[in-house]
């Protein structure tokens, strides 16, 4: 991080403006509107500024710029053209250690003015660093749209009741699920929106009145983060790793994700990989219930979907026999999203008809899987958890009558950026899978072959591996 985004109070603290432009104009329009007091130096003023410095409290000190005229300023905004100018009252802030911006030189500040999406008494900022300010002005206009004119009515209304919040509610985590249950409800924000002020008021105490006895009531959650790529978080998944108070996720789990939750929330590791459990299932869904007995708003967060292949049934056994309420925010399941984002339609008129999900973990050649089913050639096959069992799959398919040259994937990283993917037959499987990462999952069947058609995700766009392609190289 470049910058430290603050929020500064300049009322009646001295700036000082350098130039006497229309930019200049902009940028003191911004300063009044906080209270600043303004001192400005130019050769000449632009009609503009003049009209300004007449109605307003401004002054005017010189026409040149002198390096005592930056004792006492807080900040510094330089608006002009001349180069050697700027360098030098640069340079003098700098020695000075005052804040300085110099308009369209990134180079010479210390600070920059983000574009800001005004809801007083809620406020937006938004910086490139510098870098893509034509970007930033289209997410500013994207979140201007966004935000109804009415949320600062809202933060005012919150602002007015929040003593009497405090003192009605003395316990921190109820008094933070009672303005959750304010602002998600939409009930008063819908009334503000109406300009029923009066009834908003009204609704607003009411609430505060009829308060649950039992706002420490712990739940659980489970929520399903999608395969790794960050967008493919729902919105209701969001919204419940914001409310969280503890954050229970494994190592499926991607950082970016993770980075979501609710910043005070209690983030705690429960990794779960094959062979590689740092606590036992058992243990686990007793700890989850006994977070939950203790208050809290527990989320169980999961790669993928919670409950296709995850043990989230397990879990939410547990809970529900405990008495504890849950629920469930499904999620995009791997088996889904990785062929996806790999080019890999698991369905299609001419190849697949239907598409069949198997867990590879526990597979071998005794298992009791019908293997006549699973080797239809019309339909897709997705294996999770596959890699350490390839060559029992591969066998099994071929001897129940799967043809040994149908297509075959084996997708690692499946939807980050860095996805690999290795495209082969079936009785190349085994091969296929020592040379992929984990997590992976295997896609077998005719869709397979139209990866090279629909490789649309990636640098290259995809990262296309052959199987005899990557022998011939070695």
């Amino acid at each position: 991080m470049e910058y430290l985004p603050l929020f500064v109070n300049l009322e009646n603290r001295p700036v000082l403006v350098v130039g006497g432009g229309s930019v200049a104009v902009r940028k003191i329009k911004i300063l009044q509107r906080v209270g600043a007091i303004i001192t400005i130096i130019a050769p000449t003023l632009c009609p503009e500024l003049k009209k300004i410095l007449l109605a307003h409290n401004i002054n005017w000190i010189g026409k040149n710029f002198n390096p005592a005229m930056l004792n006492k300023v807080t900040l510094i905004i330089v608006a002009t053209n001349d180069t050697k100018l700027n360098t030098l009252i640069y340079q003098n802030a700098e020695e000075r250690h005052i804040l300085i911006n110099t308009v369209d030189d990134k180079n010479k500040c210390s600070c920059i003015f983000p574009a800001i999406i005004d809801r007083d008494p809620i406020l937006i900022g938004i910086s490139s660093c510098g870098k893509a300010p034509i970007l930033v002005r289209i997410l500013r206009e994207k979140l201007e749209s966004l935000l109804p004119k009415s949320l600062g009515f809202i933060a005012k209304l919150s602002g007015a009741w929040r003593n009497q919040v405090k003192q009605h509610i003395v316990d921190t985590v109820c008094r933070r699920r009672f303005w959750e249950k304010i602002f998600y409800n939409g009930h008063i924000a819908n009334l503000i929106e109406k300009n029923r002020l009066e009834e908003a008021n009204k609704a607003f105490k009411f609430a505060l009145k009829n308060i649950e006895n039992n706002y420490k009531k712990g739940s659980v959650t489970l929520v399903g983060a999608g395969p790794g790529d960050v967008g493919l978080l729902t919105i209701k998944g969001l919204q419940v790793m914001q409310q969280a108070d503890v954050v229970l996720y494994d190592h499926l789990i991607s950082s970016d994700v993770l980075d979501l939750v609710r910043r005070d929330a209690d983030k705690i590791y429960v990794g779960k990989r094959a062979g590689d459990h740092s606590i036992s299932q058992k243990k686990l869904n007793q700890f989850i219930v006994q977070l939950a007995q203790q208050g809290n708003k527990v989320v169980r967060l999961k790669g993928g979907d919670p409950l296709i292949f995850g043990r989230g049934g397990e879990e939410l056994q547990t809970v529900s026999e405990a008495g504890i309420p849950v629920q469930i925010v499904p999620g995009i399941t791997a088996g889904i999203g990785v062929p996806a984002y790999a080019g890999i339609p698991l369905t299609h008129r001419k190849y697949a008809h239907s598409v069949i999900f198997i867990t590879g973990h526990s597979i071998n050649d005794n298992n009791q899987f019908n293997w006549n089913i699973l080797s239809n050639s019309k339909q897709t096959l997705v294996i999770y958890m596959g890699k350490i069992n390839a060559i029992n799959i591969s066998n099994n398919l071929i001897t129940h009558g799967l043809n040994a040259h149908t297509p075959a994937a084996v997708i690692s990283r499946g939807t980050y950026r860095d996805q690999k993917i290795l495209i082969g037959t079936l009785i190349e499987l085994e091969k296929l899978a020592k040379m992929a990462d984990r997590p992976a999952l295997l896609v077998i069947g005719n869709v397979v072959s139209l990866h090279s058609k629909i490789n649309w995700f990636g640098k290259n766009p995809l990262r296309f591996y052959s199987f005899n392609s990557i022998i011939n190289l070695m």
